[in-house]
């Protein structure tokens, strides 16, 4: 009987490196479990395991499409590290949000209108940048610009947005890694200063 080889680790990210993209989705797919429980395990909610899940792994491609990871046999290890920290920072997002300043408890020291104020110009402002962004977005592939708009006009989750097309988490989510990877190159193509 003949025993099926599978690639290691290390070879998977040498063929996505050298450009085969699906690779890199037989990588996810092997590990997806493991750090979907870990996950899951330290915030103790399914729906925040899988958005923390694949945020972890947008991060993870994107270090490695930037050639700032060095394969040293630990990849998993390396991924949980990542899953760890994005962990602990939805969990300091959390904190900082739940801080009140002092207008928000009913008084200011100086009795005074915030600082930070918009004023018209701020306004116009963000109102272009936004109608700048939109007007990309529309200019996307169809799957790419279905994805950017239920993750971000629509609020909804990676295992949500995966289940409303009928497809995979990880389809999901390379789709909208291709995403701001286009939406990246057009910003940078039209010159748009989004601050």
């Amino acid at each position: 009987m003949k025993q099926t080889v599978f690639p290691s680790d290390k070879e998977l990210l040498e063929r996505y490196r050298a450009g085969n993209s699906s690779a890199i989705s037989e990588l996810i797919d092997r590990h997806a479990k493991r750090v979907r429980d870990y996950i899951y395990m330290l915030v103790k909610d399914r729906d925040l395991a899988d958005d923390i899940f694949q945020e972890t792994f947008i991060k993870v491609v994107r270090v490695i499409d930037e050639g700032r990871y060095t394969d040293n046999g630990k990849f998993l290890s390396w991924v949980l590290r990542i899953a760890h920290n994005q962990v602990i920072d939805h969990f300091r997002s959390g904190r900082q949000q739940q801080t009140v300043s002092e207008s928000a408890a009913g008084y200011d020291l100086l009795g005074t209108r915030p600082l930070l104020e918009d004023n018209v110009e701020d306004k116009m402002v963000a109102s272009q940048i936004e109608a700048d962004v939109r007007r990309l977005v529309e200019e996307l592939p169809e799957e790419q610009r279905e994805v950017v708009k239920m993750r971000y006009y629509g609020g909804l989750s990676f295992k949500e947005i995966a289940d409303q097309t009928d497809v995979s988490i990880n389809t999901a989510l390379g789709r909208m890694r291709y995403a701001l990877i286009n939406l990246r190159k057009m910003i940078k193509d039209n010159q748009i200063i989004l601050a």
